[in-house]
């Protein structure tokens, strides 16, 4: 696929893997919108790279959403790849995560994810071409403990992607997932400030729980070399202009050996290979 002549748009292009997808796709010809909640960075972006418009929005406010989706649909041409990056994460054990800060989430990683969407596909199924590029994870296949709250957002990415693949091939649309392990961006900074001082808060019931787990994922952590955004924009760039993307990437740490595994394993097995992984086998209390 060529980019000159039609439209990009990227989510949460203010920072890491969205910006980066961003600045590539508009090197390669692509008019790019940028969109995400921190316009002054998007503004920076545009006046750095040409090609790219900055467009403020925030996800996790429906009407702020729908008021983006009357702008794409009011666009004079359609939007031909989507790249659905928008996403952030809220660690804790299911009873420390109130309800409130769950619908948040899912909001932004997924309920957004479908409405722009929503609002691209009819351009997309006049041009009969288009191509759709939604950000995973590797805990869209598995889950760490501390992490189910934001992996349920990952695996309903998952779920509407591979629906949407089968939905959309007719009409010669590409839908790809990505599934990043961790990177060096603001993502851990950001989910750590808005996660807040677990310890301090939980039931002392939950307290060994997350000393184990958090001893466990950090041996995992240890001495490993965490890649930058642009192992994953370079994935997404590639998919964009192949003309036959594969269904799934995957790159970065845990890919090959949490992730096949996932894929290798039946459930009780993985079940046991994570909960030894992340040490918490054999805990009782």
């Amino acid at each position: 696929m060529e980019g000159k002549g039609q439209i990009a748009l990227v989510t949460g292009a203010s920072s890491g893997i969205g910006r980066e997808t961003a600045a590539r796709l508009a090197r390669e010809g692509f008019e790019v919108i940028a969109a995400a909640r921190r316009v002054d960075r998007l503004k920076e972006l545009s006046n750095q790279v040409q090609g790219i418009t900055p467009r403020q929005v925030d996800l996790s406010q429906p009407g702020d959403v729908e008021g983006f989706c009357k702008y794409l649909s009011d666009l004079g041409k359609p939007v031909s790849v989507l790249i659905n990056n928008a996403g952030y994460s809220i660690r804790g054990a299911l009873e420390d995560v109130s309800l409130e800060t769950l619908r948040r989430m899912f909001e932004v990683n997924f309920f957004s994810l479908v409405r722009v969407t929503q609002a691209c596909l009819p351009g997309m199924r006049s041009l009969r071409n288009g191509t759709i590029v939604n950000l995973s994870s590797i805990v869209g296949k598995f889950t760490f403990p501390m992490s189910g709250p934001y992996a349920s957002t990952k695996y309903a990415v998952e779920a509407i992607t591979d629906a949407l693949r089968m939905e959309l091939r007719p009409f010669g649309i590409r839908v790809i997932a990505i599934r990043p392990g961790p990177l060096a961006t603001e993502f851990n900074e950001v989910a750590n400030e808005l996660t807040g001082d677990l310890m301090a808060r939980t039931d002392p019931d939950y307290k060994p729980i997350y000393q184990a787990s958090g001893a466990g994922v950090g041996k995992m952590f240890a001495g490993l070399t965490v890649p930058g955004p642009e192992l994953i924009s370079d994935l997404i760039v590639e998919a964009v202009l192949s003309d036959s993307p594969k269904a799934v990437y995957a790159a970065g740490p845990f890919t090959e050996d949490i992730l096949a595994e996932r894929i290798r394993l039946d459930d009780d097995a993985f079940d046991r290979f994570l909960t030894e992984k992340t040490g918490l086998a054999g805990l009782t209390l």
